[in-house]
Formats: structure tokens, sequence, C-alpha cells
């Protein structure tokens, strides 16, 4: 039994976390990938490099500049890109998703392939794996240090769709300064379902006002002066997924 998952933004909430096989598979097609691109790079630096048109140590700085950016850039480019996907990861449909659901940012990336240089290159994957198996989630080390998960997807469920708030017309300045720190995943899951529900609105005014009631002690500053609490959740909604991106 895996703790639940809760993904309000880039998968379905139903995605359970991914098995250690399947992610095994996915990084050696990755890996696969990357070595067919230090090939052609170690190709083009033996035609060009020890070929007369550069000098030997310009050529082989090169190459361990493009390897290294390809090591590093490979998993971040993707994972940024993709939405928490890289190729091997879309071949076994699998995602990168933050705790909170979110699709991941540069920065989570970043921090899962810093740390993959250590598990998996440096120990063959062995660290990976003993992390994996040692977490209820099916967590490594890179995982843990960037706050993240990979789940999977479900094929037949067609493209995630993302569940974005936008800071309401007006309230935007009010939403960059609200601090929502003390709230969390689960805070953020009641208000997505109360605003994505479809309610009559007397009773979604009604829900609105008690949810608002129990998070507003949490919550500074105040709203201003006229501001419902349908809209005020929206803007702790948009303010939860800001500092989550």
């Amino acid at each position: 039994m895996h703790d639940p998952v809760i993904t309000p933004e880039a998968v379905a909430l139903d995605l359970e976390p991914a098995t250690v096989g399947s992610r095994s598979v996915a990084i050696i097609l990755d890996y696969l990938l990357m070595a067919s691109g230090l090939l052609l790079i170690g190709a083009a630096e033996a035609a060009f490099g020890f070929g007369g048109f550069v000098p030997d140590w310009l050529g082989i700085a090169l190459l361990l500049l493009l390897g290294f950016a390809l090591q590093f850039g490979y998993p971040i480019g993707f994972e940024t890109l993709m939405r928490g996907r890289t190729p091997g990861k879309a071949a076994m449909g699998l995602r990168v998703v933050t705790l909170e659901g979110a699709p991941v940012r540069f920065r989570h990336a970043a921090a899962r392939a810093a740390v993959g240089l250590l598990e998996l290159l440096g120990t063959f994957g062995a660290i990976a794996v003993i992390a994996s198996f040692s977490s209820s989630r099916g967590q490594r080390l890179g995982d843990l240090a960037a706050g993240t998960l990979v789940v999977r997807e479900r094929r037949s469920a067609g493209t995630p769709q993302a569940v974005r708030f936008d800071p309401p017309r007006g309230l935007e300045s009010y939403v960059r300064i609200l601090d929502v720190s003390r709230l969390g995943p689960g805070d953020y899951a009641t208000v997505r379902d109360l605003l994505r529900r479809p309610l009559e609105e007397s009773i979604r005014a009604s829900v609105a006002r008690s949810v608002a009631d129990g998070l507003a002690p949490r919550v500074k500053p105040a709203p201003p002066r006229g501001v419902d609490p349908v809209t005020w959740l929206r803007c702790v909604a948009a303010a939860l997924q800001s500092r989550a991106g």
C-alpha cells in the first residue's frame, strides 16, 4: 500500500507511484540516448579535433564540456520542457511531479540531476534502488532532495490537462503578497475540489464561506473589502500554485 498521491495539476488523481522496474527501464532508455549523443560528440571531436582544425587540447576540452552539458542538460531540459518527462519516461508512461502534484520546474529537475550524478552514475544505481525500496512512494535520493516523485500515467486517460487557477482580475497584487506557507497539500485539495466541482451557486457560496473561515487564521493578509469567499479561495489557490512552482 502506497501513500495517497495528490496530483492536482499535471496528472490524474488516481495515478500510482512508478515501480523501480519501470523507472529502471526508463533510465536505461535515456542513457542509451545520451550514449548515442556522446558517440556523436566523440566522432565529431575525432574528425575535427585531431584532424588539425583545432588544437588537440581544445578538442578534448570541448568533448569533456559537451559531455558534461549532455549529462545535466538532457534530464534537466527534458523534464523542464516536457513537464516532468524525458524520452525514456515518456516511453514507459511515467512523469515526475512535485509532492503537491504540480508540474516540476527547472529547480526540481536540476536538484534531481545533481543528486543523480552520485546515486545513479557513482554507484551504478545501487543507492537509487535501495532508496526507492525504502520509500513508500518509491522516491530516490534525488526525489527527496527536490521534493518530487515519479508516477505512472494511465495511457487510456488521454493527455493530462493542467488545472490552473489564475489570480482574479484586479487582485493580482494581493495574490503576490499572500502568505500561504501555513497551508498544505490537503488544504489545496479542499480548495481545488470546491472550485472545480459543479455546484449551485448558493451551495457553493455556503461551502466556500465555511472553508474560508477555516483557512483564514492561517493566511495573511486578510482579503480586501468586498471580496467574497469564492473569489478569496481562488486567490488562495493561485498563491499555493505559485508557491509550489
